[in-house]
Formats: C-alpha cells, sequence, structure tokens
C-alpha cells in the first residue's frame, strides 16, 4: 500500500503548486475582465462579483496522481434589491437540490427585461433558472476570453470548451522553460449565486427524473468542508493517515473500475463518487479517538473505512455531513441554514441492487488489492496481503 501511494497517487507538491499558482493567475485575470465587460450594460444585468474560490480535493490535499483538473467557484452579482430565497424542491429532484426564487418588491416594472432573459415559470412562480445562468455564463466568458488570451500569449495557450448543460471548461498549455511547469490544465468554472456565510447555489447535475431540471440549484458548502479539514487536521495527530486512507481507497476505486464493462463501469463511479468517500472518512474521524489515526495504524484504519463504506451500502444511507447536522463540533461554526436545512442521504439516488453489487465488489476490491494493483500496472514487487475482511 505505501509503495502503491507512492508510486502511482502521490503528488509532487513542488507540480501541485506550480499549477495551482497557475491557475490563480489565469482565472483571476479571465474573472477580471469578465467582470469589467459585465459592468456596460447596466446595473440590472447579470454580472460576476470579480473574485473566484478554488475548491475541490487539489485545494484539499487529497488530489491523486496528475494535478491536472482544477474546479473553481465563480461568484456572480445579481441586481440590487434581488435577494435568493432558497427553499427545499417540492418535486423529486437531484439529492441535495435547492429552487432558488429571487424575492423582490413586487417585481418593479424595470426588473422586466432581467426576468425574461434568466427566469422560468414552471408552476406559475418565477424563479431563477439555472440553465440560463449557465447559458448566458458561458457566453460571456467566451466573449472576454479574446483579451486574457491576448496578456497572457507569452505564458500559455488559453482555450475555453463549452459543452450545453455543462460549466465551461478552461483549457491551459503552459509555456515554460522549467519541465515542471509544462503540464496541461482543465479548469471547470463554475457559476455560483453566493448565499453568505460561505455558502453558494451551483447547478446542479442532470437528473432525467427530475421535474423542471432548470430551476433546480444545488447546495455547494465547500469552504465549510475546508474548514473541516483544517480542523481535523489540528485535532489529528501530526502523522495522522486520513488523507492517505482516502487518497488510497480513491485509488483503489479508480483501478477496479478500469476492470468492470459498461454501464457498471459508470454505476461504480457514481455511487463511490470523490463526494460520497470524503463524506464516509469524515463520518468515521468524527467518531475518534484520534490516536487510532496514526501513520502506523495506515492498514487497520483503512480497512475500516473500507467496512464502514460497505455497511453503508448495504443499509443504503450515507447521509450529507452538514446538511440538518446538529452534532458536527461547535468549534466549526456553522452557518444556521446548513443546521436548519432537511437531511439529505446521498445514496436515494440508487436502487438497493446496484448498492448491494457495490458493497460486495468494494469489499472484494479491498481483499483482492495486491491483485488489483499488480495487475493495472503497478510496479512488480511483493505486495503484502491483508487477511480478508469478514
Amino acid at each position: 500500500l505505501e509503495l502503491f501511494y507512492a508510486r502511482q497517487l502521490r503528488l509532487s507538491p513542488h507540480v501541485l503548486g506550480h499549477s495551482k499558482a497557475h491557475v490563480g493567475r489565469v482565472v483571476g485575470e479571465l474573472v477580471r475582465a469578465a467582470k469589467a465587460q459585465g459592468l456596460q450594460p447596466g446595473p440590472l444585468a447579470l454580472s460576476l462579483r470579480g473574485d473566484f474560490v478554488c475548491i475541490g480535493s487539489a485545494y484539499e490535499q487529497h488530489k491523486v496522481r496528475s494535478p491536472d483538473c482544477f474546479d473553481v467557484l465563480v461568484p456572480l452579482r445579481l441586481p440590487p434589491r434581488l435577494e435568493p430565497a432558497v427553499h427545499c424542491a417540492s418535486a423529486p429532484g437531484p439529492p441535495g437540490a435547492f429552487v432558488c426564487g429571487l424575492a423582490a418588491p413586487a417585481w418593479p416594472r424595470h426588473y422586466r427585461a432581467f426576468a425574461e432573459a434568466f427566469c422560468a415559470e414552471p408552476h406559475g412562480q418565477r424563479l431563477l433558472s439555472s440553465a440560463l445562468v449557465l447559458r448566458w455564463f458561458q457566453g460571456h466568458l467566451q466573449r472576454c476570453l479574446g483579451a486574457v488570451r491576448y496578456r497572457l500569449q507569452e505564458r500559455c495557450r488559453v482555450r475555453l470548451a463549452a459543452s450545453p448543460g455543462q460549466p465551461p471548461t478552461l483549457l491551459l498549455q503552459p509555456r515554460s522553460d522549467h519541465l515542471c511547469c509544462h503540464l496541461s490544465m482543465a479548469v471547470r468554472l463554475i457559476p455560483a449565486i453566493p448565499l453568505g456565510d460561505s455558502l453558494y447555489l451551483t447547478a446542479p447535475p442532470e437528473d432525467p427524473h427530475a421535474a423542471c431540471p432548470e430551476v433546480l440549484w444545488g447546495l455547494n458548502a465547500s469552504r465549510h468542508e475546508q474548514r473541516l479539514l483544517n480542523w481535523l487536521k489540528e485535532q489529528a495527530p501530526a502523522s495522522s493517515c486520513h488523507l492517505k486512507c482516502l487518497q488510497i481507497l480513491k485509488g483503489l476505486r479508480d483501478l477496479r473500475g478500469q476492470r468492470l464493462a459498461e454501464p457498471l463501469c459508470s454505476q461504480w463511479g457514481r455511487v463511490l463518487s470523490s463526494y460520497v468517500l470524503k463524506t464516509a472518512l469524515f463520518s468515521l474521524l468524527l467518531r475518534g479517538p484520534w490516536e487510532a489515526w496514526d501513520e502506523r495504524f495506515l492498514v487497520e484504519r483503512l480497512e475500516e473505512l473500507v467496512l464502514f463504506l460497505r455497511d453503508c451500502l448495504r443499509k443504503q444511507v450515507l447521509m450529507h455531513l452538514f446538511l440538518g447536522n446538529t452534532a458536527l463540533p461547535e468549534a466549526l461554526a456553522l452557518p444556521r441554514f446548513l443546521k436548519e436545512a432537511a437531511p439529505v442521504n446521498l445514496l436515494a439516488p440508487f436502487d438497493g441492487p446496484t448498492l448491494d453489487l457495490a458493497a460486495r465488489l468494494l469489499l472484494d476490491t479491498w481483499n483482492q488489492a495486491p491483485r488489483v494493483m499488480a495487475a493495472c500496472g503497478s510496479p512488480r514487487h511483493r505486495w503484502w496481503a491483508p487477511a480478508p475482511c469478514r
């Protein structure tokens, strides 16, 4: 496991640091250009707030393999006197989905252009449309890319790739004399509606069973997840292995997925998404004791994480760590909105047979970990095989 982590999963802090700095500079230039262009139509149009929020595994120290993909939230600015009023979707939608309404006093006449451009009325109620906002965001960034490309042409090649219903992706190919800085990167730019308290609304993943998906918004609490990770780092021993456990489990998941045929491969990746694995780790960590996560107990903690996740899949329940959870430590100072939100089961979208199959595959992957790693191209050496789980 240690060799597998060191040779296939661990990222070079030097290369990751270069990549994050490059992403920050380029995205900063693009956001500032887009903000300046967005102010020209007038105060009643949608515009960018002018900053960005880096989220995801690359900024939480548990990314594996290559630092070539990044996620960035781009906060938007709504017109004056319009405030998003968030309430749970009454119709079925993706897990954790919310409907964002726009609260304005009697909708003055001069807001009509904004409402026609960015709102939908699925049930007679005027709601901000995530699909229309995403479409405007893609076009707005594409129009502003020319100025950024000219300023950055000596540093890197920049291209914006956009597909319907998906956040645009900024493709970067650096030009540098240093070999470690030649890595091409893809930066997903996610438009976000700020709610305050470091909470954002983003367009949820597409769900064919959702009613009126164009007005659904998902809650993003990435900043609070980063704060929780920092708090856990302070509580755990200096040589804690909790992030390494998460990285190894993600690596084993990816290796096993390469050997599965469709549609099982896609189901395996969705059920054991990185967010599900991270939530399971958080839930297990908060049980304590902290001393048990010392580096010398790596195999025991990894096996405990596998068994905990296996039990969650069999019970078909893994609750969102923040939504409606009042048992989190007070030191985290979570906003009231998260505490009072309705609890969300992350495994609710999947049926029982799919989760049972994922549980069996997960346990088999752990029991056969040396064989799985050796068969998928890891260096040839003698793997130590842990005792099978019961």
